[in-house]
């Protein structure tokens, strides 16, 4: 064989080499990616079965997964670890912490190449939560679902105080008064409770259920870093206390016993978010349910049909001065696109995908219980921006520890939200941490 035909077939063995990715050790090396995430129960099993399921789909990019305990134990210790340059590859987090993620220097920025390298865009993405995922111009998470706040509703008894149509569905609730008499009447006609919902100190569901009728009358609860609600605020807790006060609902419930006075059959609805679809569809199949059950977005009980909701989203942190190396964002977000187009299995957990292709296909659109609330969808508000705000964040933190108060008629509306004004308000005046 001629010199120039060895080289040329030695240029072609080597480029078919690099092709197959066997040009070298370093080639051939798979990247890993460490992942923290706060999702437990079904959530977690769905989210393990993702990164089994990617990781058996290719050999280049392998993703450990390490759960932590959800809440402000897991933001942290993600935090710390960034600051430190010892945090994961990606993380789990909430759009509603976003603003104190991202402005903190807690995350790394993801830019629209490096996004459509990995074969997605925004566009893809349904706008209300690609909106929130970004902060000062920048995008900071890739948006995996939204989980609203709804009402489900137990049939068996919702029929008995003849709050059900012909074809069984719930009647049309239309406004605060309406829903209140619905709640009464529930209660006077089937002897059990017309609500339940979480209600102990400490609660987040007051917080959600008041953000939500507050911005359901266009009103904002913060404005200028001021408290900008006025009367509308102990006014909206007032109509909540009396859901209490006159024994629709039971005070002194934490999540675990409002969530079983429902399952078992002794309240007619419950306000909760899409995040129980999993444990109602696991106790139909089993039949250890004992009713049948529908679920409703959050009536509207004065100008729109507002409801709180959050988002979870991937997230890469900025780890200090180990920042990631382009093969591992690459890696990172190959990782997430995969699952932003294999979201249907997470919409089984009840959450709303956020990716449009799988959000608005024909699968999604049929998949039940999820299609009784999917309205839900349109109307979804979060957590003012602000460093403060979000899952478990410190403002929450207050809400639920003053708002509880008016339900139990230990302080009137107004006592109840001045103290958690009072208390509140050095949040809102001190300056945005940079960690």
């Amino acid at each position: 064989m001629a010199r120039g035909s060895k080289g040329l077939a030695a240029a072609l063995a080597g480029l078919l080499a690099a092709v197959l990715g066997l040009s070298s050790p370093a080639a051939r090396a798979q990247v890993e990616v460490r992942m923290w995430t706060l999702l437990s129960g079904g959530d977690g099993a769905r989210m393990q079965a993702l990164v089994r399921d990617f990781n058996a789909s290719q050999r280049d990019v392998r993703v450990v997964s390490t759960t932590l305990k959800w809440g402000e134990p897991f933001y942290t210790k993600l935090i710390t670890a960034s600051v430190a340059g010892a945090g994961p590859d990606v993380a789990t987090v909430h759009l509603s912490r976003i603003v104190n993620l991202a402005g903190g220097g807690v995350l790394r920025p993801i830019s629209g190449a490096e996004l459509g390298a990995a074969g997605v865009q925004g566009a893809d993405y349904l706008p209300r939560q690609w909106a929130k995922s970004h902060y000062e111009g920048k995008l900071w998470a890739i948006p995996l679902d939204m989980h609203p706040l709804v009402l489900y509703y137990n049939k068996t008894l919702a029929g008995k105080a003849g709050l059900l149509d012909a074809q069984g569905h719930l009647k049309p609730i239309d406004g605060i008064d309406a829903l209140t008499d619905a709640f009464r009447v529930a209660t006077e006609r089937t002897g059990r409770r017309g609500l339940t919902m979480e209600s102990s100190q400490s609660s987040y569901a007051i917080w959600r259920l008041w953000l939500s009728m507050l911005a359901q009358q266009n009103v904002p609860v913060i404005q200028g870093g001021r408290f900008a609600y006025g009367p509308a605020g102990p006014a909206t807790l007032a109509r909540v206390a009396t859901w209490f006060t006159s024994g629709y609902a039971q005070v002194g419930l934490d999540y675990p016993a409002s969530t079983s006075q429902f399952m078992g059959g002794n309240a007619v609805f419950m306000l909760n978010g899409v995040w129980e679809v999993p444990e109602m569809v696991r106790a139909t199949q089993s039949g250890t349910l004992g009713f049948d059950y529908g679920i409703a977005p959050l009536p509207r009980m004065y100008a729109n049909a507002s409801a709180w909701a959050d988002s979870h989203a991937f997230a890469i942190p900025a780890n200090a001065d180990k920042p990631p190396s382009p093969a591992k964002v690459a890696a990172v977000l190959r990782f997430v696109a995969y699952v932003s187009k294999h979201s249907l299995g997470w919409a089984e957990g009840g959450h709303i995908p956020a990716y449009r292709p799988v959000a608005e296909s024909a699968a999604a659109r049929a998949l039940m219980p999820n299609a009784m609330y999917a309205q839900a969808a349109h109307d979804v508000v979060y957590d003012p921006d602000g460093w403060y705000m979000g899952a478990a964040g410190p403002l929450e933190a207050i809400a639920s520890k003053f708002l509880p108060a008016a339900l139990y008629g230990y302080m009137t509306p107004e006592q109840a939200v001045r103290r958690f004004e009072d208390e509140a308000a050095r949040l809102v005046k001190k300056r945005p941490p940079l960690y």
